[in-house]
């Protein structure tokens, strides 16, 4: 592995953040209307989602963009979704973390919520890794990486990030 200059990459954090952040916070943008990731399975993915997270499935119809599939809805507070596409008959492989691709899926909870969830993962015998003690690492039924954090909306460990 190459060696990395930590102190050029701190000055170079530190020129993004004094060019680029801005104490005006508008933007053109409502929200995240959804998150979409694959399902092999969409009852598993309901039991996984709904009954281990806590996140109630919203709705569920043809995908518009390929007969036979599912497109369904999970929410997850103040107006955010995350949806899912099932693709019967075509074999998509398992899912993969790459470089450019989805890292990982990070969803704020109330501490209490947060506690049950963690709780119902232990009840399933579903493993994750925790961190900082506010963080719950884990894949979904598919391997899709997901962060069930405690921490509010816009703070990170300490961190106002909005």
């Amino acid at each position: 592995m190459a060696e990395i200059d930590l102190d050029r990459i701190e000055a170079e954090r530190d020129r993004i953040r004094t060019t680029y952040i801005k104490s005006e916070r508008s933007t053109s943008a409502r929200g995240v209307h959804h998150v979409a990731l694959l399902s092999s399975d969409v009852e598993q993915t309901v039991r996984f989602y709904q009954d281990i997270l806590g996140f109630p499935l919203t709705e569920i119809f043809e995908n518009r963009d390929y007969r036979g599939s599912n497109h369904f809805f999970f929410h997850l507070g103040n107006g955010n979704l995350l949806a899912f596409f099932d693709f019967p008959g075509l074999d998509l492989g398992p899912y993969a973390e790459v470089l450019g691709g989805l890292h990982h899926l990070c969803i704020s909870m109330e501490p209490e919520q947060w506690a049950q969830a963690k709780q119902r993962l232990d009840d399933a015998g579903v493993k994750y890794l925790e961190e900082s003690g506010t963080s719950l690492y884990l894949s979904d039924p598919d391997g899709a990486r997901v962060e069930l954090i405690a921490d509010p909306l816009g703070e990170m460990y300490g961190n106002e990030v909005l």
